[in-house]
């Protein structure tokens, strides 16, 4: 699902915060952090995927109030990211997404986020994440969220974790079986990894990519738990390489409709701007976003270092 967004030139200093390898992009949010830099898309995160309001109205930056993933520095602070039904995206300016809810944060390095992907989507990369439930404002599971991913500029995404039930037409029973799993699904869709999004606990990925031959792998833990290889290194088919298959690395909330049986079939196909939504104010935090080189080995937490899936 391709977007129009424009760059910002603002820098804001950032603490360092320690990795075992070289990083290339660090979006574990120092306390030093403020809602004005949020408003501000200052680095390291473009805020401009969200409904009318303010970006801080979306999301909230939780300081000393709640404990990062204690796999890495602490030093940062976690990010509640958050939609609600003035979660309508208006990409450009025009055509607003009304079939979504999305609010979603943007790796960006030096005001620049297409820079970065020139130099995070090049050799064989590895994207981390650690998404934790808000309780208190619960995604509703009869519904499909997309909540990380790495979107090139045809729309697409070179892998994506999901939630709750996948759009289908028409609205099949929900929620499915699985639908509180968190699930790791390639470029093609097919899926490489799932796990119980088990309340309370930290759930720590990390996505090793390798560009140039078009290939996928999976490490996952949970809480202070080291990282560790759940899949082989596997196809990304239908990926593409180069320029083409380099995108944009999101983190957030994009809930997509149910289908609306009352619209035409090409309605209900266009999931971006058509279908029913429910609910109001729902939320996932974050913590421990950023992106490494492998040349030293794969981050697994606690200073430690294991090999790249092979």
């Amino acid at each position: 699902m391709k977007i129009l967004l424009s760059s910002s030139l603002a820098v804001v200093a950032l603490v360092s915060l320690t990795s075992a390898t070289p990083l290339i992009y660090d979006g574990r949010a120092p306390f030093n952090y403020t809602i004005e830099d949020l408003n501000n898309s200052l680095d390291p995160y473009l805020s401009v995927v969200k409904g009318s309001m303010d970006a801080s109205h979306y999301t909230q930056l939780l300081g000393h109030t709640l404990n990062a993933t204690p796999l890495w520095s602490p030093i940062e602070q976690p990010i509640t990211i958050s939609i609600d039904n003035t979660s309508i995206f208006v990409p450009g300016g025009s055509n607003p997404q009304n079939g979504f809810r999305r609010t979603e944060l943007i790796a960006q390095k030096h005001g620049n986020h297409t820079a970065l992907n020139a130099i995070a989507d090049v050799g064989t990369t590895v994207f981390h994440v650690s998404i934790l439930e808000d309780l208190a404002k619960p995604l509703n599971m009869s519904h499909e969220y997309q909540i990380v991913w790495i979107e090139p500029n045809d729309g697409t995404h070179v892998f994506e974790i999901q939630l709750g039930s996948p759009f289908t037409i028409p609205t099949g029973t929900v929620p499915v079986s699985d639908a509180r799993f968190l699930k790791v699904r390639n470029h093609a869709l097919d899926l490489l990894f799932e796990t119980p999004f088990t309340s309370h606990d930290w759930h720590n990925f990390a996505v090793q990519i390798d560009w140039v031959n078009l290939k996928l792998g999976v490490f996952y833990s949970t809480n202070g738990q080291p990282l560790k290889a759940v899949t082989g290194l596997v196809k990304n088919s239908g990926a593409s390489r180069g320029a083409a298959g380099q995108g944009d690395y999101h983190f957030g909330v994009l809930k997509l409709p149910l289908a609306n049986p009352n619209e035409t079939a090409a309605q209900q196909g266009d999931v971006v701007h058509f279908g029913i939504q429910e609910g109001d104010t729902e939320a996932l935090t974050y913590s421990g976003v950023f992106i490494e080189s492998i040349t030293g080995g794969v981050s697994a937490g606690g200073g430690k270092t294991i090999a790249p899936i092979s």
